[in-house]
């Protein structure tokens, strides 16, 4: 079953590996959380990847923090080498967790890649979506979790 909106923001525990983590706030309390899951099989995923990072980019100085987390849909996917590859391609400067026991993944009930969970500054769920027609929901929501 699905996170329900409202569910408190599960803790990102169990990665196992970090990429710039030391960008992850010591404290997300009043922060609007953006976590977005993705592997680097997913065509999806790279297509929306550069708008993505538009709007890490866009909302930063009005809250917005965005979390990845990569999770593994085949054995490849778990490679650590392509793994950095798009964080070198699309420039990915946010924390990273790589869930490779699927263990965020399952805190968040998560089952698809892309998939986008929004979390307002209480850090309850307040939207979330999964695949390229989700993600073209997804701006007005954050800049609504915003305040905007």
């Amino acid at each position: 079953m699905p996170m329900r909106l409202g569910t408190e923001r599960p803790e990102i525990v169990g990665a196992t590996e970090w990429f710039a983590q030391d960008q992850l706030p010591a404290d997300l309390t009043g922060k609007t959380v953006l976590v977005h899951f993705w592997a680097v099989s997913c065509h999806i995923c790279h297509e929306t990847m550069p708008e993505l990072i538009k709007y890490r980019d866009q909302y930063k100085e009005q809250g917005l923090e965005l979390i990845g987390v990569h999770q593994p849909r085949y054995e490849a996917d778990s490679d650590l080498e392509r793994i950095k590859a798009d964080i070198e391609k699309y420039g990915i400067s946010h924390p990273l967790a790589v869930d490779n026991e699927q263990k965020i993944a399952e805190a968040y009930q998560n089952e698809y890649v892309p998939a986008f969970y929004l979390f307002n500054a209480e850090g309850k769920l307040f939207f979330r979506t999964a695949g390229d027609k989700g993600f073209e929901k997804l701006q007005p929501k954050i800049e609504q979790a915003l305040g905007l």
